[in-house]
């Protein structure tokens, strides 16, 4: 039997995940190569542009604020799928589960008694000083000490393949809906390659999520009413929304929508008033209740933070968590592990420098054209400068803003992203990616209730030699396969 390989495809001296150096397929993506190379030519092209009018067709679409010709977008979709083998993916899922019981606990401490800052292994100034830190939030204890139930963590992988935390997102993490809606495309037009190459179903998703947030219910609940709540139709996500809604059988509910009377959260209902246990929230933390955060919000609902403290309703995630996503704060992840978990980092953080630290700070601006440099709060790809592809200009401007406010900037080495062949025009190329796996928990100290989605939303930079994946500047998604070990579950086209 001949070697699989993509003819004419180059991996121009990256890691690429689908071939090795020579070209020469992975394990793991032999049937895949296979059924490319039996394809007529302008097949792939034909199928993604059928798969994208479907999606198009389906209303996935995203907003784009800024975009002067029009905010609703289609994601693109790169039909060439990422796959992962099952030693890769049981690391993966070992550091994930380790690293959200170690946010759990920090975010359980630093509301409560700040122990890991009293032992001096993270200065107050920095957990204080982050926009995210909702002093609102002190004293807060959440049904089984689980702030975070739902989890996009961002990965990516080196020049060597080692996987890496680019950063957490613990506060209303948006993209599961493509995995999904990306998967039941890609087993529709690759059958037999997917059923060849034993891949992990993701379609249980809706299912585990809603069990999970039935279990967070108050006690005493045999029958929780569970609801998403969302800011509208306006927001960026809300397609996900209304589809995971949908999906778990539960109502979409605006805050105009509930009420609350006696510290207890009712929906408005044509039958009156309906009691509601548990939601799951989409509206950032200072929009969630006006008697507590954002006086002027409308997008909340005024005393639901009462209702949460009493106990009588739930919420995922918990107020307060976005201090966990901040850029800063990520450089003290490993650490949280080692004190609160006392084990070592199972998956290791990108080396971060932090410009509050004056050697830190000397360091970055002496290098700033080697180093990719990122605004402590910011998300979507906004706010970093990626040093060597920089112009001089854009390095000096950001230079000005870490000398003005050192605390909201860190700085990382620019990582050899690993590619992916990726549809450009009719031929195969490579392109970097990321991936956001997500994670459930429903228990802060059980592994057994730590439920991490296998594969997750894999983001390309369709752009060649960008390290820009977001779906805000440009990027697309793929479909993410992890091979599953002997015994395992497998996804049925």
């Amino acid at each position: 039997m001949g070697v699989s390989k993509l003819p004419g495809y180059l991996t121009e001296g990256f890691y690429d995940e689908v071939v090795d150096a020579d070209g020469i397929a992975r394990p793991e993506a032999i049937a895949l190569v296979d059924l490319i190379n039996r394809l007529p030519r302008g097949e792939l092209i034909r199928r993604q542009d059928a798969i994208e009018r479907s999606l198009y067709q389906m209303g996935i679409t995203f907003t784009v604020y800024s975009d002067e010709q029009g905010t609703e977008k289609i994601m693109p979709f790169d039909i060439v799928p990422r796959i992962l083998s099952a030693e890769v993916w049981t690391d993966v899922e070992l550091g994930l589960k380790q690293r959200i019981r170690a946010l759990n606990r920090f975010l359980s401490d630093v509301y409560n008694d700040r122990n890991i800052i009293n032992a001096g292994l993270i200065p107050a100034s920095i957990v204080d000083s982050c926009p995210q830190y909702l002093p609102q939030c002190m004293g807060l204890r959440p049904p089984q000490d689980v702030w975070c139930h739902i989890t996009g963590t961002d990965l990516v992988r080196d020049n060597q393949g080692d996987v890496y935390v680019l950063e957490d997102n613990l506060r209303c993490p948006s993209g599961v809906s493509y995995v999904l809606q990306n998967r039941s495309m890609m087993k529709k037009n690759f059958p037999v390659a997917f059923t060849d190459s034993s891949v992990r179903p993701v379609s249980d998703y809706p299912a585990r999520l809603y069990q999970m947030l039935r279990k967070m219910a108050p006690a005493d609940m045999p029958n929780p009413t569970v609801v998403v709540l969302t800011p509208g139709v306006y927001n960026s996500a809300y397609y996900e929304h209304s589809f995971l809604a949908h999906q778990m059988g539960v109502e979409l509910v605006e805050g105009r929508d509930l009420i609350v009377q006696d510290d207890r959260v009712y929906m408005r209902t044509t039958d009156g008033l309906q009691p509601v246990d548990v939601i799951y929230r989409r509206v950032d933390d200072i929009f969630l209740d006006p008697e507590v955060f954002r006086k002027d919000s409308v997008l909340g609902v005024p005393g639901l933070m009462r209702a949460y403290r009493a106990g009588n309703v739930a919420l995922a995630n918990a107020p307060g968590t976005g201090v966990a996503d901040d850029k800063v704060v990520y450089a003290f992840v490993p650490e949280m592990i080692r004190f609160y978990l006392g084990e070592e980092p199972i998956l290791n953080n990108v080396p971060t420098y932090l410009c509050q630290r004056d050697d830190d700070r000397k360091y970055v601006l002496e290098h700033l054209d080697e180093l990719v440099v990122k605004a402590a709060g910011e998300s979507g790809g906004y706010g970093i400068l990626i040093g060597p592809h920089a112009t001089d200009e854009e390095r000096q401007e950001f230079a000005a803003k870490i000398k003005e406010n050192p605390r909201n900037y860190v700085a990382q080495p620019t990582l050899q992203l690993s590619r992916v062949p990726t549809m450009v025009g009719e031929e195969l190329e490579g392109r970097h990616v990321d991936l956001r796996p997500y994670i459930l928990c429903a228990s802060a100290d059980d592994m057994d209730d730590v439920y991490v989605l296998p594969g997750g939303l894999t983001r390309v930079a369709l752009k060649k030699g960008s390290l820009v994946v977001n779906s805000s500047q440009g990027g697309g998604s793929k479909d993410t396969w992890v091979v599953a070990r002997p015994g395992q579950d497998v996804a049925t086209p």
